[in-house]
């Protein structure tokens, strides 16, 4: 069996929108692809994380809203490894994606905002995971995004946080249904080879 595919978000503290993120992207995956589910890792950083803390209060709420838990989630600091072993880097912020390079510039070509990727694989269909995140780096100047940045709700009120999550939201669904259609082509091309 092939080594999974890893899907990296990242944020600043990694306590709001990048475990949001992860915690949506790993659910869609698995209930797209049922046993096939363990093809894909879903993990998340921060470039100043809180390390060691639970998702914030306010994120937390909101991805229970959205019918997920935060159990069990711990912050984690991103390192120059990390960043380069993922098949595929997502920043909330066009910033964070120049932070993320500098870093680890190896990954250019498979990082993108989060928007930016939602924008540049919705429905497209990809032989798999690693064609999927190639065809995008080679299209990135053709993306029609209206904002790339996810802004950091940190200090906000309960409606900022909810647009937030609903953006996240909006953003991680596309890409789960391209992932999941990239590693269903990968089996099936497995099995007829």
């Amino acid at each position: 069996m092939p080594e999974p595919f890893t899907v990296l978000f990242v944020c600043i503290g990694n306590v709001c929108r990048s475990p949001l993120a992860e915690r949506l992207l790993r659910e869609r995956l698995r209930e797209q692809l049922g046993e096939l589910g363990d093809a894909v890792v879903v993990e998340s950083a921060g470039t100043r994380a809180m390390a060691g803390r639970p998702m914030d209060a306010m994120a937390a709420e909101e991805l229970g809203r959205l019918g997920l838990t935060n159990e069990d989630f711990r912050a984690r600091q991103l390192t120059e490894r990390t960043a380069n072993d993922a098949g595929l880097v997502l920043t909330a912020t066009k910033e964070l994606r120049s932070r993320v390079l500098e870093d680890a510039p190896g990954a250019l070509r498979r990082a993108f905002t989060i928007t930016e990727f939602a924008a540049l694989v919705d429905g497209v269909s990809a032989g798999s995971p690693r064609e999927l995140v190639a065809d995008a780096a080679q299209r990135r100047s053709l993306a029609q995004v209206e904002d790339y940045d996810v802004p950091d709700p940190i200090g906000a009120g309960p409606e900022v946080h909810r647009q937030v999550a609903d953006l996240i939201d909006a953003s991680v669904t596309p890409v789960a249904v391209a992932i999941a259609t990239s590693v269903r082509n990968a089996q099936d091309g497995a099995r007829t080879a």
